[in-house]
């Protein structure tokens, strides 16, 4: 089944900001488009402002003014969903309720011809449920764009219970031909993006909660350790704390209130209190025209440890080794050693994050993940109270001498970037094992979706495939709620890997 023919009519039924945004992908690939919108004289004004945007194309040179003009020729608002007879495909972006969708639908049924694709837009509906309304409910499918539409790459092509193969492929090959990057995957909560990335977000705000970092500094650790484009809080001010935390509420009730994707309550306390992010001037941070933005907490300078011991390989945090090297700190090694940390030369031992707090043991000092260590600007350690101030001393110094910002925060297990990581990856396993979508992409969709630095797959690769788990099982060991416990799919997965590496 190949992508529709150019000459094929489209329809937009929505024309906010998103459907717009879709009409105006499907113009510049050559379509024909219509827009219909219910409120009077709507489509009409969307139609001025995708002309709009077609001539800042001009003036950008991405667009020819000839091709603007052909483009322009092409868009037609209509005032009726009559005027969408004969299109060939309809998008919908209307208002994010089952019923109103339902409702349309039905009506399209009346004026589309049966081997018109219907295509819906929702992030967080079910795609089944909205098709189960249909007379010809196999001709229907997710086609769920990020905003700015025209800008971002991704679209999940989402099949419902009831949507036959060769409509998806379709959809999929069409959102290919208008120079997209489709991912395949099933109707489940949240699809691909907003199903796996909900542990960025929740662990960020779990920080928060149990003071073990304020905003900036969660931010500041997830950008410059983590590598994430942004960091959770400025995040979700930028999307909106309402449409973030009504997203995470309709995953979290469609998993019938599974702990894993559990609500935050500090995020609730903003939502209500109006303070909705970047268009209320507040959110977690003050958006206000003069307003300073706070500083994340970093370490003062201290001298470095003239030396330090490697007790085994440090595993994912093996690249230090040659850092501290570069730095001229002498690194003395232990023959025979198993274990997986530094030796300071207080006494005091540094070790990767791995889901247990500082305060099991005397002395020791944790140290979050990175997935480039040389590239990582900042660090962030986590310490006990009754650790010794010289060993935090020791390891401050030591990653400033690295060329790294240290935060020092609260005695969180799984630190910040380790415990998010391991979370998404879980959900990532999870999500294929249940025929959601295959490793590839759900890869494509985290980064071209959120901007992650890797995808979940690509993280596992690099960590191991038993990394995740085992830092959940010792999540778990100090939270038994459920939220860290480990799927059976990613006990699975790395059992798998261990059975494969010791069959000769």
């Amino acid at each position: 089944m190949t992508a529709l023919d150019l000459s094929s009519p489209v329809a937009v039924v929505g024309t906010g900001t998103m459907g717009q945004g879709i009409a105006q992908v499907a113009l510049v690939a050559g379509h024909p488009v219509r827009l219909y919108d219910a409120a009077p004289g709507q489509a009409r004004k969307a139609a001025d402002a995708i002309g709009a945007r077609l001539d800042r194309l001009v003036d950008k040179e991405r667009l020819t003014a000839d091709e603007r003009d052909a483009a322009r020729a092409r868009l037609r608002p209509v005032d009726e969903v009559s005027g969408l007879a004969g299109c060939a495909l309809v998008v919908e972006a209307v208002l994010e309720r089952l019923d109103v969708k339902q409702e349309l639908f039905r009506t399209l049924e009346d004026v589309v011809d049966d081997d018109c694709l219907l295509a819906t837009n929702t992030s967080s509906l079910s795609v089944t449920a909205i098709g189960g309304a249909l007379r010809v409910p196999g001709r229907f499918v997710g086609l769920h764009f990020f905003n700015p539409a025209p800008l971002l790459p991704l679209v999940e092509v989402v099949s419902g219970f009831a949507t036959d193969v060769a409509c998806a492929t379709r959809a999929f090959e069409t959102a290919r031909a208008w120079g997209k990057t489709p991912v395949a995957c099933a109707d489940t909560p949240g699809f691909i993006v907003n199903r796996v990335a909900r542990p960025f977000y929740a662990e960020a705000f779990a920080v928060y909660e149990s003071q073990g970092a304020d905003p900036a500094t969660v931010d500041a650790v997830l950008r410059e350790s983590g590598g994430f484009r942004m960091g959770a809080f400025e995040l979700t001010d930028l999307i909106g704390q309402d449409v973030n935390e009504s997203v995470t509420h309709s995953v979290w009730r469609a998993f019938f209130h599974d702990v894993r994707f559990t609500p935050s309550l500090a995020q609730r306390r903003l939502v209500e209190s109006g303070r909705l992010g970047r268009k209320t001037g507040r959110g977690w941070y003050d958006h206000q025209e003069g307003a300073e933005r706070p500083e994340p907490h970093t370490a003062e300078p201290v001298a470095p440890p003239a030396y330090v011991v490697a007790e085994g390989d440090l595993g994912p945090a093996s690249e230090l080794l040659a850092l501290i090297r570069e730095a001229g700190i002498e690194v003395r090694g232990t023959e025979g050693d198993d274990g997986s940390r530094l030796v300071l030369p207080s006494g005091g031992r540094l070790v990767l994050a791995d889901g247990r707090i500082s305060g099991e043991s005397r002395d020791v000092v944790r140290f979050d993940l990175a997935p480039d260590y040389r590239k990582a600007t900042r660090i962030a350690l986590a310490h006990a109270s009754h650790t010794s101030p010289v060993a935090v001393a020791e390891a401050t110094g030591l990653f400033q001498a690295l060329g790294k910002k240290v935060s020092v925060i609260g005695d969180v297990p799984g630190m910040i970037v380790a415990r998010t990581v391991a979370r998404i990856i879980d959900l990532a396993v999870d999500a294929v094992a249940k025929g959601v979508a295959t490793e590839e992409d759900i890869d494509t969709a985290m980064r071209l979706g959120v901007n992650y630095p890797l995808g979940p797959f690509e993280w596992s690769r690099r960590l191991g495939r038993g990394w995740a788990g085992s830092l959940l099982d010792e999540l778990h060991g100090v939270d038994p709620s459920g939220r860290y416990a480990p799927s059976l799919a990613l006990h699975r997965y790395a059992c798998a890997t261990d059975q494969r590496e010791d069959t000769p």
